[in-house]
């Protein structure tokens, strides 16, 4: 019988008119591209468990935390004059020095790629000082720097110019720890672009102006925006070096993470929970319409190469 039936099989697999049945394995959605490199399971259940505890859990605990509040005690701490002067120092001040940040590391990015000089290894290496020092030794160092008595701040208080435990202060230390994000991700861009590409431009009759903005610019505007993205989520969150050199007076230079930390001292937890919530959202959605500017730029790239 065993012997019949597996001779009627192999006749209807024979047979013009033969459909194979999807089998219970075979019927499953594929989630994933087949890869000769195995274990799958274990490293997409070890990434979503690492990614669990170290982002998620933290987060959820953040709006767990806040949802205690009542709507309108959650509106009356946001809405708070103190709280909304402190969110628009540390937004302002970190789209100001994210901007000013894609600007001048473009330029800095330019001369270190297409430019030859004595010392540009050691210039490379400077630019990644604020990622490894400390950002604590970062304000102490630029409060010594700018203040009244300091090298530079002695040159800019005959003009009138006050940088130390000001504003301006604040701005300046965003710079200074913003500034790697953006060299750092512009550079292995343009280091890629094809230099053949403005030299065709230029045999077009480009100027070298024209062949900078229609040829060079499209192709690093994606990596730019990336640039802007990290320089600005890195400003907003950023305390160390600037409680040094802010002066963090309420109402002219505080920033809003340190609003947060004197909250927690004061031990009124729900309140600064309430600060990291509006700063977390709004963080969020500034980065996704970056994003999403990012990926317009891509597209439209793309399209016109």
């Amino acid at each position: 019988m065993a012997v019949a039936a597996a001779f009627r099989a192999s006749d209807a697999e024979a047979s013009p008119d033969y459909k194979p049945s999807m089998s219970a394995s075979s019927s499953r959605l594929t989630f994933r591209q087949p890869s000769v490199i195995p274990g799958f399971g274990l490293t997409l259940g070890l990434t979503l468990t690492w990614l669990g505890l170290i982002v998620l859990l933290p987060l959820s605990a953040l709006f767990i935390k806040t949802s205690e509040l009542s709507l309108e005690r959650f509106i009356a701490i946001v809405t708070a004059t103190r709280t909304l002067h402190a969110l628009q120092v540390s937004f302002g001040l970190a789209f100001g020095a994210a901007l000013i940040n894609m600007v001048f590391g473009a330029i800095v990015v330019w001369v270190l790629v297409r430019y030859d000089f004595p010392g540009k290894k050691i210039v490379d290496a400077l630019i990644d000082i604020p990622f490894a020092l400390p950002t604590a030794v970062a304000g102490i160092a630029l409060t010594s720097l700018y203040a009244e008595n300091g090298w530079v701040g002695s040159l800019l208080a005959p003009l009138g110019i006050q940088v130390s435990f000001t504003p301006l202060g604040i701005l300046v230390a965003l710079l200074f720890i913003g500034l790697p994000f953006v060299v750092r991700t512009v550079q292995p861009v343009l280091a890629d672009l094809d230099q053949e590409l403005e030299d065709a431009a230029a045999s077009l009759g480009a100027t070298r102006t024209q062949a900078l903005v229609r040829v060079v610019l499209p192709s690093v505007w994606p990596a730019l925006l990336t640039g802007f993205a990290l320089a600005f989520a890195r400003a907003v969150g950023e305390y160390g070096s600037v409680i040094f050199i802010a002066g963090n007076l309420p109402g002219v230079s505080e920033i809003a993470p340190l609003l947060i930390v004197i909250r927690l001292e004061e031990f009124r937890y729900a309140d600064a929970t309430a600060i990291a919530t509006v700063m977390l959202v709004a963080s969020f959605v500034l980065l996704l319409i970056i994003n999403r500017l990012q990926r317009w730029a891509e597209l439209r790239g793309s399209k016109h190469g």
